[in-house]
């Protein structure tokens, strides 16, 4: 769980800092990702850096990890914090949202947005 833990920290600290390819290394080549904005899943590296390309260019989304939860099925699940700001700053979202991961070859499989 510690080793993971660390990775999901690493990979939100990434995200919130715009490092799309610290990111990207953290995750499986066949990486299955929510579209949370546009609704779907994207697949892979390419399809992840383009969905957060055009996701950013219209907001400015934070997201915190509060607490980690190992699932039964070797699952985690990550309470966060989240804040959605518009580029002039308005917040859109200020809610807390679960993410459940899965993993392969140690990296990132596949997030869902519970």
């Amino acid at each position: 769980m510690d080793d993971y833990q660390n990775l999901l920290n690493r990979a939100y600290g990434a995200f919130n800092d715009r490092d799309i390819d610290a990111v990207l290394a953290l995750m499986h080549p066949n990486v299955d990702w929510p579209n949370g904005w546009e609704g779907g899943y994207v697949h892979g590296h390419d399809e992840v850096r383009a969905y957060w390309v055009r996701q950013w260019q219209q907001l400015n989304p934070n997201v915190t990890p509060i607490a980690f939860q190992v699932k039964p099925n070797g699952e985690i699940g990550v309470e966060v914090h989240q804040v959605v700001r518009d580029l002039d700053g308005q917040v859109v979202a200020d809610d807390q949202v679960r993410h459940i991961y899965t993993f392969a070859e140690g990296k990132i499989m596949k997030m869902v947005i519970d």
